[in-house]
């Protein structure tokens, strides 16, 4: 990796994170082609961020109507200045539930920061129309190396005490999902995968550890001391990720995937 300075972790570059977008996509696929064989009437993708996996829902069912749902308005904003004919709203994902029945409500890592699941999905489930899905890719990331070395990171400076609580791994395993989804589904499908991106250049692999975990660390930590973290973190990383000599990295991804269907 050639060098660059700390503050590429904070930037936001648009065609980055769309470049990002599409490399994200393929866990999007690997969720609709295990779909069961469903025609909704309704779609909504919740935490649809910049909308560009909520129009390929519309464009896979045109006649159908689609909504994305997420709490950043700048995001939406982003989302809207695309021309579509999704429909968008704002809104707090962990209070907000549709008030109609729907067919399929799908999320592509948008509930990964949402708390309490354990109430959250069953909720999800109950708000589905008779023989309706809820399917759901969660990022796994605490398996990952570029998980343990930000902890490693977190542990060894003179942060570690205000980053201690800061950087939990997920609480919830596939069984967890189960026991609370299965008293209300007809089936419930749960697997996880791995996923290896090839990368090309510093500021893709920077922008997607960004946008995963190192959110918490800079809601935390600023200035010089965020600097000192993130060139820590860069260092550790150049060791675990060495760019290939044709000058890409191979940057792997994890999530855990679930289906649940009520009955029809």
């Amino acid at each position: 990796m050639s060098a660059v300075s700390p503050s590429a972790f904070l930037s936001w570059d648009r065609s980055t994170f769309s470049a990002l977008d599409a490399l994200s996509r393929r866990p999007v696929r690997d969720l609709l082609e295990s779909l069961p064989p469903i025609t909704p009437a309704s779609v909504v993708d919740l935490g649809c961020g910049s909308g560009s996996v909520t129009r390929l829902l519309a464009a896979q069912w045109p006649e159908v109507d689609v909504m994305g749902v997420d709490p950043s308005p700048a995001l939406l904003q982003w989302a809207q200045s695309v021309p579509s004919r999704v429909r968008y709203e704002q809104a707090d994902l962990s209070v907000w539930r549709p008030s109609w029945p729907v067919d399929l409500l799908l999320s592509f890592g948008g509930l990964q920061a949402v708390p309490h699941h354990e109430r959250l999905f069953p909720e999800f489930l109950q708000c589905l129309a008779p023989g309706g899905l809820l399917a759901v890719a969660l990022p796994r990331p605490e398996a990952l190396m570029a998980h343990r070395l930000l902890l490693d990171t977190a542990a060894d400076g003179p942060w570690a005490e205000r980053l201690a609580d800061a950087l939990r791994p997920p609480p919830h395993g596939a069984q967890e999902y189960y026991n609370w989804l299965s008293p209300l589904a007809v089936s419930v499908e749960l697997w996880e995968t791995e996923h290896h991106h090839v990368l090309s250049g510093d500021t893709p692999i920077l922008q997607w550890l960004r946008s995963d975990a190192l959110a918490p660390v800079m809601e935390r930590l600023a200035g010089v001391e965020l600097d000192r973290f993130l060139a820590d973190y860069r260092a550790r990383l150049e060791a675990a990720y060495p760019e290939h000599p044709f000058g890409n990295t191979l940057v792997p991804t994890r999530h855990l995937f679930i289906v649940a269907r009520v009955a029809g």
